[in-house]
């Protein structure tokens, strides 16, 4: 195949180099956003997605380059296409060329080996495991690896941000910022700008400062700026979909509308379908916001079907939390249920806490007049320990507003049941030994519960010395409440029953 760099004419005679210089080109398209132009530089060096490239005849160098090249690719587009297990095909080849890198004690190729398989693992949710990979490549970086240092930098700063931990995010940038400017990248400075924008973003809607808004504004300009330089329309795409989600907090809704539609436009022309995905999640929030739930939930429902396939989960589980939330106020409340659990479930196994905390509270705020109130004090213990670490002053909001109106639901409940027994307002109609069993009842009842439905159980705590008066009651003047009742297990006859039934048969 015919490179259109010019360094493609100076190739040298042997193999190895070739596959330097080719992989040297890929990475350059790669870095400009061109995923399927990296691919065609490649040439026959590698086959497509979901295939090893051929080492035979390389050296362990050359090898090392192009299963980190292909890694990387399959890494990027996997994710822009949603390709099933791509991220785990992109570790593997990623891993094998880091092993290749440390035997040959490759400093800064290993470091830059580790570097993108913290984005693989970030991609799936692992940030455990994403953090512990970029610590390790900002040890072996030094000043003078300044692009791959910042790199590292700014990828670290994403995790800390995922994870809701906006001030450390923050100083990990301002960290970057001079090993930033140092770099002429265009694309560098974009991302450096737009993660800094972003960080900006959450901690003044969180903490409501306006200095940060205003500042995420400049930094998203810049952002805008350098990707325009640099001609990368996917990344330009990202920032107006960040914009639309901040005009989207501040409440101006025509605002994050143009810009939501104008990043939408740019990805499907592109065909990145997983960050059009994206941005059709936050389109559906503003619909939420303004009461358009039928528009939200269809929104919902395609980024679902488009997410559904890949391995970035965070994103499926945002998907999942407002599609629920579109179903409980069109009053499908079952569908709304489920939804919202498998969102929770989704979110842990990605390892977002936060997102799965997020969805319990959904759950509460939404569903919870048709929810037992045993059931929803464990939803809500259990939302609070997965948002026990959580940093983002809304969420400890949203748990107190939601601990608050627990406490009334039970108050009220508790409330009913004595207004149910106090005496009555007029004595129309009114007949003693009615009232007297209709407490009977209610006895009965709370027992019942209290003892998990044994009945043997429940006329110990009524006082009963034996649990037949209580299946008396039961099966006499309360069968109405025999379903609360465990199942009664058939016991086996005993062994005098047995030997008196076998005299009787012979006999």
């Amino acid at each position: 195949m015919q490179l259109k760099s010019k360094s493609i004419h100076l190739i040298d005679s042997t193999f190895n180099e070739e596959v330097r210089i080719r992989c040297k080109h890929a990475k350059k398209l790669e870095v400009a956003g061109k995923y399927d132009e990296a691919r065609a530089a490649l040439g026959n060096l590698w086959q497509g997605m979901g295939e090893r490239p051929e080492t035979t005849g390389m050296d362990r160098q050359a090898a090392g380059e192009l299963l980190l090249c292909v890694g990387v690719l399959t890494g990027w587009i996997g994710s822009t296409r949603q390709t099933p297990n791509a991220q785990e095909r992109a570790k593997d080849l990623i891993s094998e060329s880091l092993a290749i890198f440390e035997s040959l004690s490759e400093r800064v190729k290993t470091a830059e080996a580790q570097t993108e398989l913290a984005y693989c693992y970030w991609r799936q949710g692992g940030l455990d495991e994403a953090r512990v990979l970029l610590r390790e490549a900002l040890c072996r970086l030094t000043d003078e690896d300044c692009h791959l240092k910042a790199v590292a930098l700014i990828r670290s700063a994403a995790i800390e941000k995922v994870a809701t931990r906006y001030h450390d995010a923050l100083r990990i940038l301002n960290e970057a910022a001079p090993v930033v400017a140092a770099s002429s990248s265009d694309t560098l400075k974009g991302r450096f700008h737009n993660e800094l924008a972003t960080v900006l973003k959450d901690l003044g809607t969180s903490e409501c400062r306006q200095d940060y808004i205003d500042r995420a504004l400049i930094e998203y300009a810049g952002a805008s700026l350098h990707f325009q330089q640099a001609g990368h329309q996917q990344y330009l795409a990202c920032v107006e979909n960040n914009l639309g989600f901040l005009y989207l907090m501040l409440g101006n809704y025509d605002k994050a509308h143009e810009h939501l539609n104008r990043a939408r436009h740019v990805l499907v022309a592109l065909n990145d379908y997983v960050h059009a995905a994206q941005v059709d999640e936050t389109t559906a929030r503003a619909l939420l916001a303004e009461g358009h739930n039928a528009e939200a939930l269809e929104l919902t429902r395609s980024a679902i079907d488009t997410l559904e396939g890949g391995g970035e989960h965070q994103l499926l589980a945002e998907a999942l939390t407002t599609h629920g939330t579109a179903l409980a106020r069109l009053r499908r409340h079952n569908e709304a249920r489920v939804t919202l659990h498998r969102a929770t479930f989704v979110a842990e196994q990605a390892g977002d806490l936060e997102g799965a905390g997020h969805a319990l509270l959904t759950l509460i705020e939404e569903l919870s007049d048709l929810i037992p109130k045993s059931d929803l004090t464990d939803l809500y213990l259990q939302a609070s320990e997965l948002l026990a670490q959580s940093q983002y002053p809304k969420t400890r909001t949203r748990l107190s507003e939601c601990a608050a109106h627990l406490r009334g639901l039970i108050r009220n409940n508790e409330d009913a049941e004595v207004a149910d027994f106090r005496a009555p307002s007029t004595w129309d109609n009114f007949h003693f030994w009615i009232e007297i069993r209709r407490y009977e009842g209610y006895l009965i009842q709370r027992a019942l519960k209290d003892a998990g439905g044994m009945v043997t159980a429940a006329a110990h705590l009524l006082g009963f010395p034996h649990h037949h008066s209580v299946n008396a009651l039961l099966n006499g003047r309360h069968r109405e409440l025999l379903c609360l009742r465990t199942p009664i297990a058939p016991r086996k006859p005993s062994k005098f029953l047995r030997w008196k039934a076998g005299k009787s048969a012979q006999s």
